[in-house]
């Protein structure tokens, strides 16, 4: 009798602990949760922010085209379950000097001109030996170059910077890189 109520006792504290822990989610379940969530919602392209998420904590970044599409992804992020805080690094685009969101109706020759910087900038970023080139995301909205990514120096973000500052057709760099 002792045996089979020891037995139970255990079999009770195991199901326990798997109940908690499946109800506790998993980082990967939090970042898979609020990509779903981002490419669902209308106002946010998912394309445009890239979810990471470290012990419940929520790091957001990339380049959005206007305030909504970050707050709507924020505020997407801060209501997922397990999620104990949102870290914001996403910048919004502005490519004129108002700040200003730039007008969707680029022209073909404005959106040829930005492929062309951001090729160079991507290609300058890659062929430095200080700069992880591939931890680098580059996008050009009228001249304007937003970096985001991960870095793993402080020199190697002045680096990148300034590779994007020098690049040939560059007006200004937003950099969003942690």
């Amino acid at each position: 009798m002792r045996e089979k109520r020891a037995i139970a006792i255990v079999v009770l504290a195991l199901a326990i602990s798997l109940a908690v822990g499946c109800a506790q989610a998993t980082d990967a379940t939090i970042t898979g949760t609020i990509k779903t969530k981002l490419a669902a919602d209308s106002r946010v392209r998912a394309s445009d922010i890239n979810v990471d998420t470290t012990n419940g904590v929520v790091t957001l970044t990339g380049n959005v085209d206007g305030q909504e599409a970050k707050d709507a992804a924020l505020q997407l992020a801060r209501s997922t379950t397990g999620v104990s805080d949102v870290k914001d690094m996403i910048s919004v685009r502005s490519g004129t000097a108002s700040g200003e969101a730039p007008d969707p109706k680029r022209t073909l020759g404005g959106r040829i001109d930005d492929a062309g910087i951001t090729m160079r900038v991507k290609s300058r970023l890659l062929d430095d030996p200080l700069v992880k080139g591939l931890r680098i995301d580059v996008d050009t909205r009228d001249g304007v170059v937003y970096l985001t990514g991960t870095v793993g120096s402080e020199a190697e973000r002045k680096q990148a910077i300034e590779i994007a500052r020098t690049t040939e057709g560059v007006t200004n760099v937003e950099a969003n890189l942690r």
